[in-house]
Parts: C-alpha cells; sequence; structure tokens
C-alpha cells in the first residue's frame, strides 16, 4: 500500500508538472511513457517514474521551443499491455514519441507499431542486442547486454577467475549475458563448465546454486534482472556459498544500487561490470544524485534511473536540435551521432545502429560513510555493442 502511494504521488505530481498547455496541441509534444509500474520489473518503472519527475523538476518542460507533454502509463510488465497501451497512446492521445519500455518484451511488442507509424521509440532499459533491428525509428540510452557481458568476460580470466558456472535468469537478455559471457570469457583463456537458467516467474535461486557448488568453480557469472539481486544473495549466504571461497563475478542488475543497502555486508566484495554507480565520481552525477534524492524521499537512483534520464536528455537535446518537430524522420536523423555528457559518463548514440556507445566500469561492492556502494575501479572507454 505504501508503494502504490509513492507511485499515484509521483504521477500526480509529474502530471501537475506537465500538463499545462495541452489546449495549444501545435505548440506541444507529447511523449508517452510506457512503463512497468506494477508486475515483475516494477522496481524499473519505479527507478523511471522517479528519473522523470526529477528530470522535469530540474529542467522544466520545455525543449525545442515547445512545451513537453509527459504522459505515463503502466503496462504491468506485460507486452500484450505495452501494445494495446501504445497504439492509444498515438491515435488517441495523439503522442509523437515513445518511450520507457523495462524490458525486452515490452519493447519488442512495440516495435512494429513504431515502425509502421514511424513514431521514435526511446528505449529506457530494455538491453537484448537484437531489438534494435525491429524498427529504424528506435534509439537506446540504457546498454546492451553483450556491452557488459563481453567486458567482465574478459576482465575475470585476467584478475585470476577463470573456471565459471554461469546461472541466468530464462528470457532472452540471460541468453544473451550466458553467451557473450562464455564466448569472451574462452578468447581470453577461460572456461564455463555449466550453464544454468532459473525461471524468470518466481524464481527459486537456492536448487541452482547448489548445482552450482556440486561443480566446484572458482566463480559465479549471474545475470538476473534489476530487483532480483537481493533474492539472489539471499539465497547465496543461505547455502553458505560466502564462505565457500566461491565468487560471485556478475552483471550490474545483480547488486542493484536501489537495493544495494538492503542486502547488508554478504554483497560486499562482490565484483560486477557495469554502465553506472550511484557513487561514480564526477560533478554531473553528484548533481544528478542529489537532484533524484531531493525529488523522491531520499531513494538513491541506479542504472536504470541513469538511464532514463538519458533518454530525456535526449530527446530534449533531439527536439532542440529539430526545432520540436518529432516526426520519426527527422527526430532520429538528429539524435544519431548525440552526444551527451551523462551522470555515468560521457555516451553517444552511434549513427550506424542507433544504440547507445558507452563507457563500462568494473565496480567492486564496498562500505562508504557506513553504506555499500558499488565502487568502479576499472574503465573500459567507448565501449560499442559488440552483436552489432
Amino acid at each position: 500500500m505504501h508503494m502504490k502511494k509513492l507511485v499515484l504521488g509521483a504521477l500526480a505530481a509529474l502530471s501537475i508538472a506537465a500538463s499545462g498547455g495541452a489546449g495549444h496541441a501545435e505548440d506541444t509534444v507529447k511523449v508517452g511513457v510506457v512503463i512497468p509500474l506494477t508486475g515483475g520489473f516494477q522496481s524499473n518503472g519505479r527507478q523511471i517514474n522517479a528519473a522523470l519527475k526529477t528530470f522535469v523538476a530540474t529542467r522544466g518542460d520545455k525543449a525545442g521551443g515547445k512545451k513537453v507533454e509527459f504522459v505515463v502509463k503502466d503496462d504491468g510488465s506485460v507486452p500484450d499491455n505495452a501494445l494495446r497501451i501504445s497504439q492509444e497512446l498515438v491515435t488517441s492521445d495523439k503522442v509523437s514519441i515513445l518511450t520507457g519500455f523495462g524490458n525486452t518484451p515490452t519493447a519488442l511488442s512495440v516495435a512494429q507499431l513504431s515502425k509502421r507509424a514511424k513514431i521514435p521509440q526511446v528505449i529506457m532499459v530494455a538491453a537484448t542486442s537484437s531489438i534494435m533491428k525491429a524498427s529504424p525509428y528506435m534509439l537506446r540510452t540504457s546498454w546492451t547486454i553483450p556491452q557488459v557481458a563481453s567486458v567482465i568476460g574478459k576482465w575475470a580470466p585476467q584478475n585470476g577467475a577463470k573456471k565459471f558456472v554461469s546461472i541466468v535468469s530464462d528470457y532472452g537478455p540471460g541468453a544473451d549475458a550466458q553467451e557473450w559471457f562464455k564466448k569472451s570469457l574462452e578468447e581470453n583463456g577461460g572456461t564455463v563448465i555449466s550453464q544454468l537458467k532459473v525461471p524468470l516467474a518466481n524464481p527459486d535461486f537456492a536448487p541452482f546454486l547448489q548445482r552450482a557448488a556440486d561443480e566446484k568453480p572458482e566463480a559465479l557469472f549471474v545475470f538476473v534482472p534489476t530487483g532480483a539481486g537481493a533474492a539472489f544473495m539471499k539465497q547465496f549466504v543461505e547455502r553458505g556459498l560466502d564462505k565457500s571461497g566461491i565468487k560471485v563475478i556478475a552483471m550490474a542488475d545483480v547488486t542493484d544500487d536501489d537495493l544495494l543497502n538492503n542486502m547488508g555486508d554478504p554483497a560486499i566484495g562482490v565484483v560486477t561490470g557495469g554502465p553506472y554507480s550511484a557513487n561514480h565520481d564526477s560533478a554531473e552525477n553528484k548533481a544528478f544524485v542529489e537532484a533524484f534524492k531531493k525529488a523522491n524521499d531520499g531513494m538513491r537512483p541506479n542504472m536504470v534511473a541513469a538511464a532514463a534520464w538519458d533518454a530525456l536528455d535526449l530527446i530534449y537535446k533531439t527536439l532542440d536540435k529539430t526545432k520540436g518537430d518529432a516526426s520519426g524522420t527527422a527526430f532520429v536523423d538528429a539524435a544519431k551521432g548525440m552526444v551527451i555528457q551523462s551522470p555515468r559518463g560521457p555516451i553517444s548514440i552511434d549513427p550506424d545502429t542507433r544504440d547507445i556507445v558507452q563507457n563500462i566500469y568494473m565496480r567492486k561492492v564496498e562500505k562508504v560513510d557506513g553504506e555499500l556502494y558499488n565502487t568502479e575501479f576499472q574503465t573500459v572507454e567507448g565501449v560499442k555493442d559488440p552483436a552489432h
């Protein structure tokens, strides 16, 4: 109930901030925001909604000489809902741009609508590499699974971990993570002795952790969606694996910034690769984290929030460039090659793939001023998706 009140409160605040001027349609660019505020991916929706609230509070509601009006809808983490809602947003609400998409299936469900109606579709989270091929009007500001997994696969054997069992959630991004980690690891002298897939809905990691422990690897490679990492770490400790000498080397989702403090000391020392940490040391990030916490009752932003912020920044900067023209071809052409100084560091939109180019950081969970943070200790600059 408390979470529902928070979500409704944030939506109410947002509608107040961004609703004025709708009567002057020609002076307004409407942006449909399709996100999972309920269902299995609701932690993503919560972070996106909080980033949107922060962005409007910080940047206002004008870009390209026009008022920007956001229409937020909950897809419940269900692809069919995302498509139905997106169709309504385009036909009834007359939105010019669609954004959000808290997982791969919802992004893919809307791609054909984006393609047919020539609607820019700005992806805030969905990270499966191949979705960018589904619509020429798609842009992405999050990350791709191969982009991160390939960096981890190279780093691990260079730093004393060569013999792995991989544990991933059984859906598109999990398959991507498993494939690209294994490929990169093997190219650098390591081996994956077993590949385990955990059901996406209501996952019980215990039997998979037991099977992994029986294989006696040096380390586990882990990918679960943002929000599920706390359950994984809890069961890792319950099975006694934290005392077994088996390291956890994972995708950033496992030690999600938003939930990290709740994981407690067992998370200390876990190494992950990812595009962002709330502890990233830059002026842009310090300002972002401060504004985000101020607008959202002290909540800490995670990499989903950073990606959502950058999607909104991309939309505003592109509208500035097109002088408010949000039509598909004009908007996407203007966004190609865009360079942004993000809270996570420099990012750009690859003009050939419309996908994000960014730094990937190796991080370790450490206690900083009494709180747990993913502390970045190595930077791989300007990483493109190797799967393109």
